[in-house]
């Protein structure tokens, strides 16, 4: 039961961030494709230091909370997901099929993850904080940032696909949890 719930929620937020990210797509093009790996986990840094920020002053001076924020950060994941995989020679500008079929394939291969993982954790992330997920999202990228200093490399660590691919996971938690 606890399954399905999860399934129809995650599916819920995916097609908000994917709606949005598809218009802003229409928008700007695919320019978010001149920055390098390093400069989108830096964005996804702003916007996750962003909502702890805002859990803990809990006022906002210029009028946004934090579910754009981890829309953001969901959909940044994405792209950083797309840059890391897309050949050097690739286009700056991807053609708008292709951008939403890369969406559709990171966003499949995330929710694959979250259920393997629910599976062996028990859906444990609806007893936790908001804030707790906040703090996950930002221990990833912290991560994800060491990974990228050390040019990769890793020792025993998972990879910074499967980083990105968790803070997508934490931040459709936390968007559930707040009832996008």
């Amino acid at each position: 039961m606890a399954q399905q719930n999860t399934a129809t929620e995650f599916d819920a937020v995916i097609a908000h961030c994917r709606t949005l990210f598809l218009k802003k797509t229409k928008d700007y093009g695919t320019a978010w494709r001149i920055l390098r790996p390093s400069s989108i986990t830096d964005q996804i840094f702003i916007k996750a230091q962003r909502i702890r920020t805002l859990e803990e002053k809990k006022i906002s001076k210029v009028g946004e909370g934090v579910l754009p924020e981890y829309i953001g950060i969901i959909n940044y994941c994405v792209m950083a997901m797309v840059q890391l995989e897309l050949p050097e020679n690739a286009p700056l500008e991807l053609d708008p099929s292709d951008t939403e079929r890369f969406y559709d394939e990171k966003i499949a291969e995330v929710k694959d993850l979250l259920f393997a993982k629910n599976h062996d954790y028990g859906e444990a992330w609806r007893d936790m904080r908001v804030s707790s997920i906040t703090d996950l999202i930002l221990m990833k990228v912290l991560r994800v940032k060491q990974i990228e200093d050390n040019q990769g490399q890793t020792l025993v660590s998972e990879g910074i696909k499967a980083n990105y691919q968790d803070m997508i996971n934490y931040s459709v938690f936390a968007l559930i949890k707040l009832s996008l």
